[in-house]
């Protein structure tokens, strides 16, 4: 029985200035293009997902939060992987309230780390990023959605693209 990974992400909200963080991702893991997303990666065996959002926030922006200020606000189930080895489910995280400034604190993973527009969000964009998005601004009580599971949808094609 294969099992299913966990990976989260984090979408950090200005809600004064209208702004959420974004990462200009360069790795060609899940696209031949540079593309969008927001800050996340993969849970860690064992880790909290609170716990893994806040880390692999820090690791990729150099923002710190609170996991008691996050709030999960999006979960995808995806059908097939970045990396072909199968589905995941994406836990997506809100935060309002962090310290520091955004940074490209991996510069050879993202080509950028910077405030983007929450009303005009940057393309091309990875499928998952944007959905999560997507429902967060605009409030979607469900919190849940698919990814994969029809025959249109594959992870590769980019929103925007």
């Amino acid at each position: 029985m294969l099992s299913l990974r966990q990976a989260v992400c984090v979408i950090v909200h200005d809600e004064q200035a209208g702004r959420v963080v974004g990462v200009h991702y360069a790795n060609d893991s899940w696209s031949t293009v540079p593309a969008w997303t927001v800050p996340g990666g993969k849970a860690e065996e064992g880790e909290r997902l609170d716990e893994a959002a806040a880390r692999e926030l820090r690791e990729e922006t150099g923002l710190v939060v609170d996991t008691g200020e996050l709030r999960l606000v999006h979960t995808i189930q995806v059908r097939d992987g970045w990396d072909g080895q199968g589905p995941f489910l994406l836990s997506a995280f809100a935060a309002t309230s962090w310290r520091g400034t955004p940074t490209n604190t991996e510069p050879t993973k993202h080509l950028a780390v910077r405030w983007v527009d929450a009303n005009a969000l940057p393309t091309p964009m990875f499928p998952t990023s944007h959905a999560a998005l997507t429902a967060y601004l605009a409030g979607d009580g469900r919190g849940f959605s698919t990814y994969g599971w029809g025959a249109s949808e594959d992870l590769r094609t980019l929103v925007g693209a």
